[in-house]
């Protein structure tokens, strides 16, 4: 045990200093393998027990969730791997068409006992085991190798429990919301002048690239959800996965959006070039506009991050202020559209399409529509648990209809008070 404190206690340390994701599964990898290789040395005949740390390091991974799933899966495909080259040495030995066949039927196997990504692992352990001549020391070896290096593994995220990547994924998506914000400020200041149809050709690229980004943003909230599963540090785990995910699929729907706008005025500038886009009232007005949305999708998305319920309040306060007079300009917008249109019958379709995406862009963000967003994930994931798990279900039911006596953590009084506080 002193052992282990004067290993892990730097690891501890490093990881408090430098939470990047990177860093983190670096550290701890190397000293769970660490740490397997020297329970091993004392438990496996081999001299060298090198599957324990391979397994170990292949087990540890960023999240709880992962390590556990990972584990068991691990630890299938090698014991599966292990029985069927003890069964093929003992019938037929080792030949290129036995060798051959083994491989075959591992692969089979695999996929039968679901090893997911492991499948090769179950042929790697039997080629292993089948090429030695003790086959049933060597077996029995790997199987305790492998043993101690999932155990090592799955310990090791219950022992030091791993970070929540809430806070990376929450601050992912505020930058990306800024990204939007600084491409739309363009967009409006250059769309108010005399863009040539090649600056607005630019922006329209602009808008395509944000998707890159929001692959790379929904990758750390993948992680992130991971991170909130089984995690016993914390409460309400589904809640907070749900407010994330719903966020930026709103975050999605406005750069599709934008993106759609920016390839209408992309067109338009095509049509009126040389010309001005608008006149210099609409312009303004179009320009004021995307202004007001840009900081309106900023401050969504610090709503969707804040954990704090005070914040929390004051983030969707500002939110529906700025949706208020986002929405009074669009109104104004609309007006001045449609004057423009009735001097421009040719282009009254382009000036429609302009008026219907900045609208539903204003929709997405509307934090009753967020609400009832919220409201559906949440009866859709309670729902596939239902069907998932329908005896824990049940029970949880079951408990819920007790009488009140039961279910209460504290007796009360006659007056309805808990009995016991004060």
């Amino acid at each position: 045990m002193h052992v282990v404190r004067q290993m892990t206690a730097p690891a501890v340390r490093f990881l408090k200093q430098h939470r990047d994701p990177l860093t983190v599964q670096t550290v701890r990898s190397a000293a769970a393998a660490t740490l397997a290789y020297v329970i091993a040395v004392r438990l496996s005949p081999e001299a060298a027990p090198l599957t324990a740390p391979l397994t170990a390091l292949l087990v540890v991974q960023v999240t709880l969730y992962s390590t556990l799933t990972t584990g068991l899966r691990r630890v299938n495909s090698v014991v599966t791997g292990v029985v069927l080259a003890i069964l093929f040495s003992l019938l037929v030995g080792l030949t290129w068409w036995s060798l051959g066949l083994l491989i075959l039927a591992a692969l089979v196997t695999g996929h039968l006992v679901r090893a997911g990504e492991f499948v090769p692992e179950v042929a790697i352990s039997a080629m292993l085991v089948l090429g030695v001549t003790t086959h049933g020391d060597t077996a029995w070896a790997r199987i305790v190798e492998t043993l101690i290096g999932a155990i090592v593994g799955m310990a090791f995220n219950l022992l030091l429990a791993p970070p929540v990547w809430v806070e990376e994924a929450g601050a992912s998506i505020e930058e990306l919301a800024r990204r939007v914000r600084q491409l739309m400020l363009r967009i409006g200041e250059e769309a108010a002048g005399r863009p040539p149809a090649a600056r607005a050709a630019a922006r329209l690229h602009e808008a395509r690239r944000l998707d890159h980004d929001i692959s790379e943003v929904d990758a750390d909230l993948r992680q992130a959800e991971e991170s909130l599963r089984l995690n016993p540090r914390v409460r309400e785990g589904l809640l907070h996965r749900v407010v994330l995910r719903t966020g930026l699929d709103t975050l999605e729907i406005c750069t599709v959006v934008l993106r759609v706008l920016a390839r209408t005025l992309t067109d338009l500038a095509k049509e009126r070039e040389p010309e001005r886009l608008f006149s210099e009232e609409t312009g303004q007005a179009f320009e004021q506009l995307l202004a007001e949305i840009a900081d309106a999708v900023v401050s969504f998305a610090v709503l969707v991050t804040t954990s704090v319920s005070a914040n929390a309040e004051s983030a969707e306060e500002r939110l529906a202020s700025q949706l208020r007079q986002a929405a009074g300009t669009r109104d104004r917008l609309a007006e001045l559209l449609y004057e423009e249109a009735r001097r421009d019958p040719k282009r009254w379709q382009l000036l429609g399409a302009l008026l219907t995406e900045v609208n539903r862009i204003l929709d997405e963000m509307d934090t009753e529509h967020r609400t009832r967003r919220l409201f559906e994930e949440l009866d859709r994931h309670s729902r596939e648990q239902r069907e998932r798990l329908p005896r824990l279900t049940r029970m949880r039911d079951r408990l819920a209809g007790l009488p009140a006596r039961f279910r209460a953590p504290f007796r009360r009084d006659r007056e309805g008070r808990p009995a016991g506080r004060r």
